[in-house]
């Protein structure tokens, strides 16, 4: 059964991003990925670059994990969230969730990917969304590499002794990176600033309880979860910013939902189905704020 509702879930999203790409377009007459380049000049890197490093997402949570080294408080809080685990209730179950909550971030980051417009014709349609996933999935696959690389050079012991593997989080910086990229195309859409600000808490809020539950689970420091935040949001950022070859603060998407046919039907089956899913899950503590929007099945 789980394979099936895991498979259910990715045809909502798939039903529902095409419902929303089949009546956008962008201002500018292109689609997402087209103007993607592999030479953007020094002067749009170094651009990119310094925008990244100056925003809060970068630098914000570097001050906290710096915070965090005053007076042992790295690891007398450690300590205190194995002890309690307020939100997960326990070490194992934060564990349980942290693959979960990763694989979460992986989807939504999927909607908006599919939902942007691009090339009128099926061919362009493809070639602009694999331009726009390369790059992407270089700044995954580069933070994904960062994360492997400092965990080596740190060689920082974990909580609970498994390794020396805990300076950066890994599962964090890949979460931060998917939401960031995926925030970044939701800065696009021509909604409401209430809307966007609720959908960017969202997305948030799965990079901070992918981080939590390291915390939680004992695998990880405050500062190890907070400095890979800071290397994906980093990533995601400056790869939109250099080799997207468009601004996504400078234009906006119009979108204009149709009633396509059996459409709100479908959707409504959807959120049955997941309310359901949810209901039926078998773990004994769910954290309530993600109890009712988000499943997804045990690997």
């Amino acid at each position: 059964m789980a394979p099936f509702r895991a498979t259910h879930r990715m045809g909502c999203v798939a039903l529902v991003s095409l419902a929303l790409s089949s009546c956008a377009t962008f201002p500018g007459g292109h689609g997402w990925g087209e103007n993607v380049t592999v030479a953007p000049g020094w002067s749009r890197v170094g651009a990119s670059a310094f925008d990244a490093v100056q925003s809060p997402r970068f630098w914000g949570p570097l001050a906290a994990a710096a915070v965090f080294q005053v007076d042992g408080w790295d690891r007398k809080a450690s300590t205190w969230a194995r002890s309690n685990t307020p939100i997960f209730g326990s070490e194992q179950n934060a564990a349980d969730w942290i693959d979960r909550l990763r694989s979460a971030s992986a989807y939504v980051f999927v909607v908006p990917v599919l939902a942007t417009p691009s090339g009128a014709g099926a061919k362009a349609w493809v070639l602009d969304k694999a331009r726009g996933v390369l790059v992407d999935g270089a700044a995954i696959a580069v933070t994904d590499e960062e994360s492997t690389l400092l965990k080596s050079a740190a060689a920082r012991e974990r909580p609970n002794g498994q390794d020396t593997q805990s300076m950066p989080s890994s599962h964090t910086s890949r979460s931060a990176v998917l939401t960031e990229l995926a925030q970044r195309n939701v800065e696009s859409l021509n909604i409401t600033p209430a809307v966007r600000t609720v959908l960017d808490a969202g997305l948030d809020l799965l990079t901070y309880g992918t981080a939590w539950a390291r915390v939680e689970s004992g695998f990880h420091f405050p500062s190890d979860t907070l400095v890979g935040m800071s290397m994906g949001n980093f990533n995601g950022a400056f790869f939109d910013g250099a080799f997207m070859g468009s601004d996504p603060h400078a234009s906006h998407l119009s979108y204009a939902l149709t009633p396509i046919p059996g459409w709100y039907a479908a959707f409504a089956l959807c959120v049955l189905n997941s309310s359901k899913a949810v209901a039926q899950t078998r773990e004994g503590r769910m954290p309530k704020a993600l109890a009712s929007s988000i499943w997804i099945p045990r690997n």
